[in-house]
């Protein structure tokens, strides 16, 4: 029996996340109804922008460019702070949500997840359920959503991609000639800008000519991700819908997909510290110590490399995580342009006695006092009550 999958996808979330907080906390403004964008800092014009709104977007804003650059594009744009533990909130609240239509649920970022309803009431109408999932969402917690439908994972999540916002779109295996193939390669899941320019030397221009070229001349250009991104052209996919949480036991995670390349070490150590600085706040509430720590990268084609470090001793300080993170960090990048980082936290300990290393940085004690001090604050001021020097400091 072919399966019935879902893949759910929050329009601009970071966006609608704050919009909705803001709203029920009495605002009269609706950032997602005028020119906006979530990120860095509206005084000194730093950082990038990390959403914008459709209105912010008739502009040229684009996610990824400086805020400097969107202001002279948009002097009007109004810029929000992220605030990343409220959002992460809101994707926990959605997640625990569409568990009522099916318990085989697969979170695959944020604001992204599959959703295999085959055996769900209603499943035999399938457009019908996505409608009633996504009008609920939006009834419920306030914010619109993307679904699509496929007896594929990669369809799914392709259908989902189609026009936006609040839509819900089919992409079965028998509609891939008519609804896929036509589209851009760089519409393909997996097709970065890079692979797009090497593709189009070779003269494939669309989806179809992709799926209808010479697998093994692709191949020999691409290497592996060459057959990869043929068998998805073809809709070829026989992946699962895995079942998984932000809040597995086994580790601790934080990752992101970035919206543009990045080329420079000093730029991407700032994003780890970012990462590591929510996971570590995660495990600490938790009352978790780990023993390892693990950096994953994925570069602009989408190849994925992993570096860990197993502890002498279990820790939980921000800063001594943080620390092994960039030394993974160096070990493993080999220079190429990066879309995505992440990092994980794993062999976990609730065990209140440490073991002390003689090797220790003896204001470990003193730092981890410190991290509860700002943990404390983040929680009850909210999370850009204190920013690190280091993350403010975004070239123009």
């Amino acid at each position: 029996m072919n399966r019935i999958i879902f893949h759910i996808d929050v329009n601009s979330a970071f966006l609608s996340w704050e919009a909705v907080e803001r709203l029920k906390n009495g605002e009269s403004t609706d950032l997602r109804k005028i020119p906006s964008a979530i990120g860095g800092d509206p005084q000194k014009r730093h950082g990038i922008i990390l959403a914008a709104s459709t209105s912010a977007k008739k502009y040229g804003v684009k996610t990824g460019e400086s805020l400097y650059h969107a202001f002279k594009k948009c002097p009007p744009l109004l810029i929000a702070k992220p605030n990343h533990k409220l959002y992460y909130e809101y994707s926990q609240a959605m997640i625990h949500f569409l568990t009522n239509y099916s318990p085989l649920l697969e979170v695959y970022s944020v604001d992204e997840c599959f959703l295999d309803v085959t055996n769900t009431p209603g499943s035999n109408n399938p457009y019908a359920l996505a409608l009633e999932i996504k009008n609920a969402i939006y009834n419920k917690l306030g914010f619109t959503v993307n679904i699509g439908i496929s007896d594929k994972k990669i369809l799914a999540k392709m259908a989902s991609d189609f026009e936006k916002p609040n839509k819900v779109h089919t992409l079965y295996t028998n509609e891939i000639k008519s609804k896929m193939w036509p589209l851009p390669i760089r519409n393909l899941f997996m097709v970065g800008k890079s692979t797009e320019d090497k593709l189009k030397r070779i003269g494939i221009y669309t989806i179809g000519d992709l799926a209808n070229s010479n697998l093994l001349a692709v191949k020999n250009m691409l290497k592996k991700q060459g057959e990869t991104i043929y068998r998805y052209s073809n809709g070829m996919d026989s992946s699962q819908v895995e079942p998984n949480n932000y809040e597995d036991i086994k580790g601790i995670g934080n990752s992101t997909t970035i919206a543009y390349d990045i080329d420079n070490k000093f730029e991407a150590y700032r994003i780890l510290l970012s990462l590591t600085e929510n996971v570590s706040m995660r495990l600490r509430i938790k009352k978790y110590k780990c023993r390892l720590i693990c950096v994953e990268i994925k570069n602009s084609d989408f190849k994925k490399y992993t570096h860990q470090n197993k502890l002498l001793s279990q820790t939980d300080c921000t800063d001594t995580i943080y620390n092994i993170a960039k030394k993974l960090f160096d070990e493993s990048w080999m220079g190429e342009p990066i879309r995505y980082l992440g990092i994980r936290l794993s062999d976990l300990t609730n065990d209140p006695m440490v073991q002390i290393s003689m090797f220790d940085d003896t204001k470990e004690d003193k730092k981890n006092k410190l991290d509860h001090v700002l943990d404390g604050l983040k929680i009850h001021y909210g999370q850009d009550i204190i920013t690190r020097a280091s993350l403010l400091d975004y070239n123009k």
